[in-house]
């Protein structure tokens, strides 16, 4: 990673989270006990087997994602399940995410705006990559839960954000205020999706859960966990990653040869990890790394640490082949949403690279998020 680029990515973090950012970067040890946080586990080994360990370690418990989740999306979604339950559900829900589902997906959503975006670039406009993800993702939140894609508006986006802007390492759970304003928020939204699943309209991803036999508070709460956790990742992953290729010199190679798109995108997950701490609650007494973990303790799982370890922004060595894609999790807990991200990635890189790249020339990290991200990322030819 060039040095412009390490400068921003740094930035970015430290927007974000200007004390733990530092902190978790300033040892050196691959696991560490960090008092009044956690168990904090660096190395990238350790963290896959953390992962994989559902018997020590689950993100239901003290410290653990059910602390935020379930208060606001109820007992019972992906995000705060664990054992028989959770793997059910998964497989109930894994047709919306086949590979032909979620291109068709992407394709309805996304095709005139791609188109558009384009057309603007190749005139010599200046585009908001930020703004241009915002709608993006707004078209794919009104997919979800049955919405008119203009009735999904930066105001709406800006509450569905507003829900975890208030999340921290040493806060990580909302007050009574701040789940009763998120359930409204979700409550918004799923009142559109109860009607598309009653209405068993297939056009929309409600539609198809009910087609998939899935009960309507399954499909409502999957509905919520997908907006929350998938849009402000999303938002986050491709202006960061626009910019990664812009300060790297790698825009133009790859608008010259396409080869590389996919090393490109891994490699901007790797050194961004738009989810940069996965949390888990340990079940039982256990051991990470020869630190004795006692139950009930929280384990940070500092993922962009351990991505980064790797060094910096390097399509053509690719490091993040190693790693296989541990910026989406492992195991039973490996991010079924994955895929519908990934084509949403493709799609916004194929239309700047369409409009033959993209140079930065403005910018601003967003300050006090949870998830690190540019405020505003102006680019052009």
């Amino acid at each position: 990673m060039t040095d412009l680029a390490q400068r921003w990515e740094d930035r970015v973090m430290r927007a974000a989270h200007p004390i733990a950012f530092p902190a978790l970067l300033a040892s050196s040890r691959p696991v560490q006990r960090v008092p009044g946080l956690g168990v904090l586990v660096r190395d990238a080994a350790l963290l896959r087997d953390v992962l994989m360990d559902s018997e020590h370690f689950t993100k239901n418990g003290p410290g653990a994602p059910s602390d935020l989740w379930t208060p606001v999306l109820g007992p019972s979604v992906l995000l705060n399940m664990e054992g028989a339950d959770h793997l059910a559900l998964r497989r109930r829900l894994a047709p919306l995410f086949s590979p032909a589902y979620v291109g068709a997906l992407v394709e309805a959503s996304l095709a005139t705006s791609m188109a558009a975006l384009t057309r603007r670039l190749s005139a010599g406009e200046r585009v908001d990559v930020v703004a241009e993800a915002k709608r993006n993702a707004s078209a794919m939140i009104s997919q979800l839960v049955g919405l008119r894609a203009e009735a999904v508006d930066d105001s709406l986006f800006r509450r569905v954000s507003s829900i975890t802007r208030v999340v921290r390492l040493s806060r990580p759970r909302l007050t009574a205020r701040q789940a009763a304003e998120a359930r409204a928020v979700l409550a918004e939204l799923t009142a559109h999706a109860r009607d598309a699943y009653r209405a068993g309209d297939e056009s929309t991803v409600p539609g198809r859960m009910r087609a998939l036999d899935l009960g309507e508070r399954e499909a409502m709460g999957a509905v919520g966990a997908f907006v929350l956790t998938g849009t402000e990742t999303l938002v986050s992953y491709v202006p960061r990653l626009i910019a990664l290729l812009s300060d790297s010199g790698w825009m133009p190679r790859l608008a010259a040869d396409r080869a590389g798109v996919e090393p490109a995108i891994a490699e901007g997950l790797r050194v961004t990890t738009p989810s940069p701490v996965m949390l888990r609650s340990a079940t039982a007494d256990a051991s990470i790394g020869g630190v004795r973990v006692r139950a009930g303790e929280r384990v940070i799982l500092a993922t962009f640490a351990a991505n980064r370890a790797l060094g910096g922004f390097d399509p053509e060595a690719n490091p993040a082949a190693s790693l296989k894609q541990l910026w989406f999790g492992a195991g039973s807990h490996y991010c079924l949403g994955a895929p519908l991200a990934m084509a949403q990635v493709r799609a916004t890189l194929d239309a700047v690279l369409d409009a033959g790249g993209a140079a930065v020339v403005d910018r601003a990290p967003a300050r006090g998020v949870l998830i690190p991200s540019y405020e505003r990322l102006v680019v052009a030819r």
